[in-house]
């Protein structure tokens, strides 16, 4: 943090402050949560405990309500409070989230099992507090040795794992079969006309280099040795690893079936790769294969990876020089993974392919899956066991990904790099870590369940957000039959329906693990300052206003990563965000004042911490922004017939449906199994519990008849894409139900609130609106790569000129999701080219007026 123009106290007097409370909060244990909270303690009314210190010098004297403790904290309303949680007045007396549950409509038979009552009330506990209570041993030698002792009593041994993998994978009449073809086609390049026994010893050579490189050796000793370092370096530089001990409950009951298991994480650092596996070990629950791209295979470094149970793989499977598949490689990774769950392995796999650099959850890559689902397929196991996996960061130990988001190319991993990080971590604290584990369901079941029902086909972009940017084109209109168009939707065989059952489950598993991932202090605090207090905040407002959005965070069913007093709380953030932040200490009351940095670099990396937070909001960010552009519709051209104060919820839920589709590369708000209009439908009806919406019951019968009784795919240009043919005939959607219209509440909190959901996305629809300009000026055949550096580099420059109202939009992130959704929406066509893709304009987009179109349609939603 920052510290400028010191008032009565100066920046010194601050230094010494701040440091005397963080050593009394460490050295006091205060974020621990130790062994188990109580029923009591997970009461919403009592969840501030672990933050407490007994010294009253951990005080902020200057914080307004210093002494309060967040349920009293109502003294002065914020916006968050006033604005949706009045009609929650019984909230303070409910229990704490449960996240991780499984669907009850794709996997109810998972859903009834490992679950009981009493989990949720069975508390957190913090991994790396380790003491003599934690083994088999007393006294005062047990103390001085307890993580020895802890270590050495975790039961881990070398029969737990794999043997002969490297045989019995070359053996495998699938692998052989690929050899034998590769010889054959090397063969013939020759020039020889039968196949050459040199060549096929080649070839099985490759073949044993490529799993000496896939092939993990477990060391039991090593897995000890590891799990005593990691105890000493986690305690050095996190101050807790919080888990829920009714999750790690229903794992070691998973465990129980003799069934391999799938740990599915979230990827945002490095450190997940040790972070479960280390876990795991301390709860006495066997080591997964972690799956790492072959980035990781440096020297030294991947040979303990794979002591640990770590194999790579390439990121890119066909990384042959003519660009076809490897087919080789492939029968290879496929008949691996095949043995490891044959003999009963857990494996780890990240299914975002990489770290993700914005904050938010990247899009589901499931190539890997796909082979555990082939396994499956092939009998390899009776069943497999899935298990999303949350893990959240108070700060992750790369700091920030500024130097990617800035267009600078990624650093290639080296030993070197890998040694100056460990000592970079000795040197700093990283806050809490929390790591959630989803409730396990049955894949068989999962499959079972989909092939027994039509599976819908999967409606590109083209299909379901062009006819609302070009309303004029009806050729593009989706038919409500065409969902279900997939042939014989039973046959697995069937290569179309696999790979749309793939992907649902792909973005099934994605979308529970996130929903799981708790909120830290740090997202919530660079939240409120980017997109409630951007030109600063005291003190005491931002405590107050950190514990509101802390509640609407709980509200949502969204568990937190924190617990305890809000100033202790908030201090802690702001230390964690260092220079991200800039103290001011104000004459005004002696009051500190709080301003986000304004610089590029800060502003990204604030904007990554607040994308932690952002999917709690999204749904109703997304209903924000869609009233603005009804809202700014009708003020500029107006509709005859309806009130200006009147808004059709049929229309609401459209054009909250379009926006979910043009930002589909940055949230997901509905799973698979589910209808999009519903879930904006009820995202409308929060709205309305809320006050935010009114129905507008007097003025109903005065709207013209002709007019509501429309149908309104005449009205709207946007197709139904989302109805569905199993709908039920009673359904809320069905047509006979009679349109409702709403008016948006005036009320100062109301409108306050929507300005801040409309925030949220400002930083994305600026982006896209930005990238949209940058299409008028599109010339000739381009290189993909090369287009989407020229777009970043104008998305820097109009942030350097201070042309963007959020710095943030200029992301790398941002540019290549703009471009990939304006590629599924056909404003570009795209020829594969060997290694790159070349971009030109579709014909549909050649008219300059339908370019600007599209420019209209994003800059709707957008409020400036």
């Amino acid at each position: 943090m920052r510290i400028q123009e010191p008032g009565r106290y100066g920046r010194n007097e601050w230094a010494i402050s701040c440091s005397k409370r963080y050593v009394q909060l460490r050295d006091a244990h205060v974020i621990e949560l130790n062994c188990v909270m109580d029923d009591a303690a997970l009461s919403l009314g009592a969840i501030d405990v672990s933050y407490s210190s007994s010294s009253a010098e951990c005080t902020v004297s200057r914080c307004k309500h210093s002494s309060e403790e967040w349920g009293e904290c109502n003294s002065r309303p914020t916006v968050f409070r006033s604005a949706t949680l009045k009609w929650k007045e019984t909230l303070l007396g409910r229990k704490r989230p449960f996240v991780g549950r499984c669907c009850y409509v794709c996997t109810p038979q998972s859903r009834d099992k490992l679950f009981n009552p009493s989990i949720p009330s069975l508390g957190l506990r913090n991994v790396i507090y380790i003491n003599e209570t934690h083994t088999r041993h007393r006294g005062w030698l047990a103390r001085r040795l307890c993580y020895v002792l802890f270590i050495q009593e975790r039961d881990v041994h070398k029969h737990m794992f794999t043997n002969n993998v490297t045989e019995n994978v070359l053996n495998n009449n699938r692998v052989q079969n690929a050899i034998a073809e590769e010889a054959l086609e090397m063969s013939a390049i020759s020039g020889s006309g039968q196949l050459d026994p040199r060549i096929l010893g080649k070839v099985k050579k490759k073949a044993k280099r490529i799993l000496q490189e896939m092939v993990a050796n477990v060391s039991p000793c090593l897995i000890r040795l590891t799990g005593w370092v990691l105890l000493k370096l986690f305690n050095s530089f996190f101050w807790n690893i919080q888990i829920h001990k009714g999750q790690l409950e229903m794992v070691k009951a998973a465990t129980e079936l003799n069934l391999p298991l799938i740990f599915l994480p979230v990827h945002k650092s490095h450190i997940d790769y040790l972070l479960l596996t280390f876990v795991l070990f301390c709860h006495n629950i066997k080591a997964p294969y972690i799956a790492a791209g072959n980035n990781l295979n440096i020297p030294i470094f991947s040979t303990l990876i794979r002591k640990l149970g770590g194999f790579f793989i390439r990121r890119k499977l066909d990384e042959r020089p003519d660009g076809h598949k490897d087919v080789l490689y492939r029968a290879l990774l496929h008949v691996h993974v095949q043995e490891l769950l044959r003999q009963q392995q857990f494996l780890e796999i990240f299914l975002e392919g990489t770290r993700s650099r914005s904050g938010k959850t990247s899009y589901a890559r499931a190539g890997l899956l796909s082979v555990v689902v082939d396994a499956l397929y092939t009998n390899a196991a009776p069943d497999v066991l899935i298990i999303p996996v949350g893990i959240s960061y108070d700060r992750i130990i790369e700091g920030h990904y500024n130097s990617e988001q800035l267009g600078k190319p990624k650093k290639n991993e080296s030993l070197w790099s890998v040694a100056r990080g460990v000592f970079r971590m000795l040197r700093k604290n990283y806050g809490c870590v929390r790591v959630d584990f989803a409730q396990p369901f049955s894949l068989k079941e999962y499959l079972d369940g989909q092939s027994q029902k039509p599976v819908p086909a999967r409606l590109s972009l083209e299909q379901t957000l062009l006819p609302a940017v070009l309303p004029s084109r009806p050729n593009y209109v989706v038919e409500e039959g065409t969902e279900a168009a997939v042939p014989d939707s039973r046959d697995l065989t069937c290569e179309p329906l696999r790979r749309q059952l793939i992907a649902n489950l792909a973005e099934h598993i994605m979308f529970t693990a996130n929903k799981s991932c708790a909120v830290m202090s740090t997202h919530i605090v660079a939240c409120l300052l980017l997109y409630r207090h951007r030109q600063g905040i005291d003190l005491s407002k931002l405590v107050e206003d950190f514990f509101s959005m802390k509640e609407e965070v709980l509200a949502r069913d969204y568990d937190l990563g924190f617990s305890g007093n809000s100033e202790d709380v908030v201090m802690h953030a702001i230390h964690l965000l260092g220079n991200c932040i800039t103290i001011t200490n104000t004459s005004r009351n002696n009051e500190f004042f709080i301003t986000p940095s304004t610089s590029v670099p800060a502003v990204f990396e604030l904007s990554f911490y607040s994308n932690g937070v952002l999917h709690v909001f999204f749904k109703e960010a997304i209903i924000a922004c869609s009233l603005h552009a009804i809202q700014n519709k009708r003020h500029r051209n107006g509709i005859s017939g309806i009130s200006p104060n009147m808004i059709s919820q049929e229309h609401l839920v459209r054009k909250a449906a379009s926006l979910c589709y043009l930002l589909s590369y940055e949230g997901t708000v509905s799973l698979p199994c589910q209808l999009l209009c519903q879930v904006c439908h009820e995202a409308v009806e929060r709205f309305i519990q809320y006050g935010i919406l009114l129905v507008a019951e007097d003025e109903q019968e005065e709207i013209n008849s002709s007019l509501a009784e429309q149908h309104w795919e005449k009205k709207l240009p946007e197709p139904l894409s989302w109805r569905s043919d199993e709908e039920d005939e009673d359904s809320d959607f069905g047509e006979e139900q009679r349109d409702c219209y709403l008016k948006v509440s005036q009320s100062q909190e109301h409108q306050q609130y929507i300005t801040f959901l409309q925030k949220l996305l400002g930083p994305l629809l600026e982006a896209y609106s930005s990238a949209a300009i940058f299409i008028h000026n599109f010339s000739g055949p381009v290189r993909e790569s090369e287009y989407l550096q020229k777009l970043h580099k104008y998305l820097i420059t109009r942030t350097e000129k201070n042309v963007a109202v959020y710095a943030e939009s200029a992301t790398y992130c941002l540019a290549k999701n703009a471009v990939k959704v304006f590629k599924d929406m056909g404003v570009f066509k795209e020829t594969k080219q060997k290694q790159d893709s070349i971009l030109e304009l579709s014909s549909t987009f050649l008219p300059h007026c339908h370019r600007q179109k599209l420019l209209e349609f994003i800059l709707g939603f957008v409020i400036l």
